[in-house]
């Protein structure tokens, strides 16, 4: 993927628990672990607003894009 994650990170940075971090944001630990191990294919920016907030860092420590063009998987591998 294109775009990488680093939530893990910042939440070891900041000694909080995603259990911690999900109840702050108002997100279910199902769609958090989603977005942690960059299987989702989209976010809400208000999501994306609370994370930051709660955490205290920019969009740009928990999002990185690595520099490749994310391509579509093939059928086979869905």
């Amino acid at each position: 993927m294109a775009i990488r994650i680093y939530l893990d990170e910042i939440l070891r940075e900041r000694h909080m628990t995603s259990k911690e971090l999900c109840h702050l944001v108002g997100i279910t630990e199902a769609n958090l672990s989603i977005l942690r191990s960059g299987k989702a294919k989209g976010v809400r920016f208000g999501t994306i607003n609370r994370i930051c907030y709660h955490l205290q860092c920019d969009v740009g420590d928990i999002l990185k894009f690595d520099g490749k063009l994310e391509e579509e998987e093939p059928e086979h591998e869905k």
